[in-house]
């Protein structure tokens, strides 16, 4: 069921921040006015302040996400920027990334927003923390109108750092991290695993497995390598990790040229237990990268400018056996084995050091062995990004007038090696016992030793060019501020796989003008073509208008003293998308033109086999096709008050239409043919952002405290759904990704209770069994039962965060809070939910919360060794509040004194740190971690000890 969240953290932070400013005097801050003066990197060719912003943006610096020691931009945003929701994802330190959306859940057909580089569309996988001057969150119409198709979720625009004119200035780091897998998965040991298993057969009417000679063989220990007891988890992995994060970058420049150079050198070491039992080669779990940014502004003349970015990445994996993602069948997944093997299921090495295996349980589902013995495989990739732009002033034909064209280009590819082999295994298995006592065993001998493999190839690729010429002009006349830019861009784009090569352009006008600086309107008008998209609707046009109030320049607001800005602003537009009905690959073209498709035969004879073959329709053709929409409303505050409390609020509303969707729910199987998809989909989306940021000197020791609260909803109006039978089945009038599934009532007591209940229509049920309410009335219980049960388990509505730092004489120290509100998890993983099925293992957590005719309140249903089609329904028995709160980072901080690095003559500054992140989790799950409790590599948690130097 759905459990309210009341997100007091987040509210008393706000809360509390606003009453110790309003306790605040004038101080040595002084008024300040930093806040309205931030840079806005919207993606024209001149950068706005604040101030005179019509749009919905937030910003995030540098300094601020490079305390995680994170491995790229992605995994450094947790809880950073307002109207962002970042959750992390995976364990594993080669696939950290993170899943990224703003303001929520947005359409039935997609809400991943647009990730800019220096104004292009690049991955931040590739982007260390450290290059970043700037990450700027764009919400609105008015913010995203520029980028045609692609900004209808939002963009993220990271800004990397530029040189300085007439400076010079080196930087170095260093980063070493300790790092642990927390909340390790912790199965039954071998006597609990057989008599869970025995105690299961009896459930399902079967023979038990073990007898309780061979029990006891599991409780004693006395036969290791007959009736073995292993630890997988401990087996397999130590406990503790590493990564290094080197870092050396150039910042200056001349009176005509300025330069930024960075050089970005990581590592990790994960956590294989023994990775060097080979002569001449490692198994352990590796990943090292290096990054090498080169960003140059070059004067070329007083009137033409030129910017370089260049950015060159080298990295590689390494992991056990092969493990390559595009081929999951020779998958080597050590994780899956563990989520898999029973304690009780094989010796992790026989006496004679031979690979432990059985035919139930072969080798290759071993851990241990293939950890080991199973040799190694390596990725490779490869990229280059560069771009550049070259600016003209046009002064000497009008002044304000310039002009600029702008080339960037991509590629990245992606090389994989199989370096890994097999391996020889075996097991004994006891036939015969006597006085308490094995007597005869026999023996299974299966796999073959092989040489490591040869076979390379490249399993990924892209390619991308960018091209855009622009004109702007600049002009202040009295009272009166303008500034105007038409711009063009074009965009191709070739990704591996069968139609992945698209072609897009944009046509922009964009003007800005300002009245007495405290009145600001802006007009966005974009046309964008597609090659996705259907002939004759290729082109879609985006409007779009804001505007601003400075408020606190008027005269009956310069009386209020605790006021020192504040702008009012708001927007509405149109913004199109070029999304297809289909994500099917070989499905992405020609949908709206009818397809045939063969196969059948008609025979001429019922005799004989032989036959004409014949074309049959495929799915209908979509006619009067046009493109998904969205129309984008929003209203907000920006202040400072109380000489350094900095406030942003917004709402904001939105409705998609015209998505597509299926239209087979508005036809009757007797259409005969696979129904087309329209333009039928509409989706309501609504929220609010509050953040705020205070900041006070006392004396020495300056203070600063924050807070990001978002609250993100949706609602999805028509999705063409098929006519339900019971107004409970209807998913149109609920949120998006909501989860859905049967409600519990409790557990069958006895066989009486089956007899008095609705007949369940999910095989047979026996006592122990998940019992469900009879939602519809009809005294049974089917699919036609089946109702909302919890919030998405794909975006939390509610995210938010609280920090806070000190700092006195160079000692500092800050932490950052992040939490998420109504969200919830489906709890389906094999063996800690839904143990013992096809010989899984089987959590000590289910193992004690599991129900028995003594325990009948129990948490989880009856143990069964098949998979129970009654009790593994979707249902409320498996869903779990996700919210959680966590510590994202904590830092403790020491800058050596002026005085004493004035003595080395070199060194202009220096930091040593002590950093930890996620260290603290709060949530409902307990024994996985709630961003990520699926069977995969755990998510970890770090330590860092650190030094910067500044020369």
């Amino acid at each position: 069921m759905k459990k309210k969240n009341i997100i007091i953290p987040a509210f008393l932070a706000v809360v509390s921040l606003q009453a110790f400013a309003q306790e605040a005097n004038d101080s040595i801050l002084g008024k300040s006015t930093s806040f309205s003066n931030q840079p806005v990197h919207v993606g024209y060719n001149s950068t706005q302040r604040l101030e005179e912003s019509t749009s919905s943006a937030s910003i995030i610096y540098g300094d601020q996400i490079n305390k995680r020691g994170a491995k790229n931009v992605t995994t450094s945003l947790y809880g950073q920027g307002l109207g962002l929701t970042a959750l992390e994802e995976s364990g594993s330190y080669t696939k950290q990334s993170s899943a990224l959306y703003i303001r929520g859940l947005q359409s039935l057909s997609g809400s991943t927003p647009l990730i800019l580089v220096d104004g292009i569309e690049r991955d931040l996988d590739f982007i260390t923390p450290e290059e970043v001057e700037s990450v700027t969150i764009l919400k609105d119409a008015a913010a995203v109108a520029l980028y045609g198709y692609k900004g209808i979720n939002g963009v993220l625009h990271v800004v990397t750092k530029r040189g300085k004119y007439n400076s010079k200035e080196i930087n170095v780091s260093y980063d070493h991290a300790i790092n642990w897998q927390a909340r390790r998965p912790k199965f039954a040991d071998a006597y609990t695993y057989g008599n869970a298993i025995n105690e299961a057969l009896k459930n399902d009417g079967q023979a038990i497995r073990y007898s309780d000679d061979e029990l006891n063989a599991f409780r004693s220990g006395k036969y290791p390598y007959l009736y073995p007891n292993v630890d997988w988890v401990k087996e397999t992995f130590k406990d503790t990790g590493a990564s290094n994060i080197y870092n050396v970058s150039f910042r200056g420049g001349g009176s005509k040229f300025r330069y930024y150079a960075l050089a970005n050198l990581t590592n990790n070491s994960g956590f294989i237990a023994n990775p060097n039992m080979n002569d001449g080669y490692s198994t352990q779990d590796m990943y090292s990268k290096a990054n090498l940014r080169t960003n140059l502004d070059i004067d070329l003349t007083p009137k033409t400018k030129l910017i370089v970015n260049l950015l060159g990445t080298l990295s590689e994996s390494r992991v056990p056996g092969h493990n390559e993602d595009s081929d999951s069948k020779k998958n080597t997944d050590l994780w899956n084995m563990i989520y898999s093997l029973p304690s009780a299921a094989i010796p992790a090495r026989l006496e004679d050091g031979t690979w432990g295996g059985s035919s139930i349980w072969p080798g290759t589902s071993n851990p241990v062995a293939m950890s080991q013995a199973a040799a190694y495989s390596k990725g490779h990739n490869y990229s280059l990004f560069a771009d550049m732009k070259l600016s003209q002033d046009l002064s000497s034909i009008t002044p304000g007038l310039r002009a600029h064209v702008l080339m960037a280009y991509d590629n990245i590819s992606n090389y994989w090696e199989n370096h890994s082999k097999t391996f020889v295994y075996g097991s004994n298995a006891v036939t015969g016992w006597a006085n308490g006592e094995p007597t005869t065993t026999q023996y299974y001998k299966g796999g073959a030793d092989t040489g490591m493999g040869t076979e390379s190839n490249i399993i990924g690729w892209n390619r991308a060019l960018n091209l855009a010429g622009s004109v702007d002009y600049t002009n202040n006349f009295g009272d009166h501020s303008l500034y105007s830019q038409l711009k063009w861009d074009y965009e191709y784009r070739n990704t591996k796989g069968l139609n992945h090569t698209w072609y897009r352009q944009n046509a922009s006008l964009y003007a800005h003008y300002g009245y007495k600086a405290r009145y600001y309107a802006d007009v966005t008008l974009v046309a964008s073509q597609s090659n996705k998209l259907a002939p004759g609707h290729k082109w879609a046009y985006s409007p779009t208008i804001s505007a601003a109030w400075v408020m606190s320049k008027e005269d009956f607001m310069k009386d209020i003293s605790f006021i020192d800005f504040l702008k009012v602003r708001a927007s509405f537009g149109i913004i199109n998308v070029d999304k297809l009905p289909i994500s099917d690959d070989t499905e992405q073209e020609g949908y709206w033109e009818q397809v045939y498709t063969g196969g059948s035969y008609y025979p001429f004879d019922t005799g004989y086999s032989v036959g004409t073959s014949s074309w049959t329709l495929g799915r209908l053709a979509s006619l009067n096709s046009t493109h998904e929409k969205a129309y984008k409303y929003n209203f907000g505050v920006d202040a400072t008050l109380f000489n350094g409390l900095n406030l942003m609020i917004d709402g904001y509303y939105q409705r998609r239409s015209d998505i597509w969707v299926s239209s087979s729910g508005q036809y009757s199987s007797v259409l005969g043919f696979t129904a087309p998809f329209e333009n039928g989909g509409v989706v309501d989306s609504w929220g609010v952002e509050v953040g705020a940021d205070y900041t006070k000197n006392i004396g020495e020791v300056a203070f600063n405290i924050g807070a990001n609260f978002t609250y993100n909803k949706n609602k999805v109006i028509e999705m063409m759904e098929e006519p339900r039978l019971y107004s409970n089945l209807k998913q149109t009038g609920n949120a998006l990704n909501q989860i859905y599934g049967l409600k519990a009532i409790g557990f069958f007591k006895d066989q009486a209770d089956i007899d008095a209940s609705p007949v369940q229509q999910f095989g047979t049920v026996k006592p122990g069994d998940i019992k469900y309410q009879d939602i519809n009335g009809d005294q049974k219980i089917d699919e036609n039962d089946k109702c909302d049960l919890a919030y998405s388990n794909v975006v939390p509505e509610i995210y938010y965060s609280f920090r806070l730092g000190a700092e006195w004489k160079g000692v500092g120290f800050n932490a950052l809070f992040q939490g998420t509100g109504n969200y919830s998890a489906i709890l389906n993983t094999k063996s800690v939910y839904w143990p013992l099925i096809n010989n899984t293992t089987i959590s000590q957590h289910y193992y004690d919360n599991r129900w028995t005719e003594d325990n009948m309140n129990a948490k989880y249903p009856r143990l069964t060794s098949q998979s129970n089609e009654n009790n593994y329904q979707n249902n409320s028995v498996w869903v779990e509040d996700r919210s959680f709160l966590k510590l994202r980072t904590v830092e403790l901080y020491y800058k050596l004194p002026a005085s004493l690095l004035s003595k080395t003559k070199i060194m202009k500054g220096a930091k040593v740190y002590v950093r930890g992140t996620d260290l603290l989790c709060f949530d409902h799950i307990k024994i996985a971690d709630p961003e990520s409790y699926g069977a995969t590599s755990p998510l970890t948690r770090s330590v860092l000890a650190g030094l910067a130097v500044e020369f």
